[in-house]
């Protein structure tokens, strides 16, 4: 019997800055995972998936991490996804100063 797939989105590091940034629709980068494309085949996801491991010169490390759809866009279903969404957490920068 088959799996279900459980819709994804394509994350890694910026490569300068080591930002957590997320794969959007248009082939960008996005640092706010509610612009991130959610990829709900899991052919296209293997696909985006390869796409953004070729982009070394602009990002470290992608992987497909489950997510859901909220009313604002794709959100993480782990904590650790979770987490990484409000940046860096050993002093106020980035993300967290913007939210504040």
């Amino acid at each position: 019997m088959s799996r279900t797939f459980i819709p994804k989105v394509v994350t890694a590091n910026a490569l300068l800055e080591g930002d957590a940034v997320w794969l959007t629709e248009a082939d960008t980068w996005t640092r706010d995972i509610r612009d991130a494309e959610l990829l709900t085949d899991e052919a296209h996801a293997d696909l985006r998936l390869l796409e953004a491991q070729s982009r070394k010169a602009e990002i470290a490390g992608a992987y497909l991490v489950d997510a859901k759809q909220n009313s604002d866009g794709p959100a993480p279903t782990h904590f650790r996804e979770e987490f990484r969404t409000r940046g860096p957490s050993n002093y106020p920068h980035g993300k967290q100063v913007e939210l504040s």
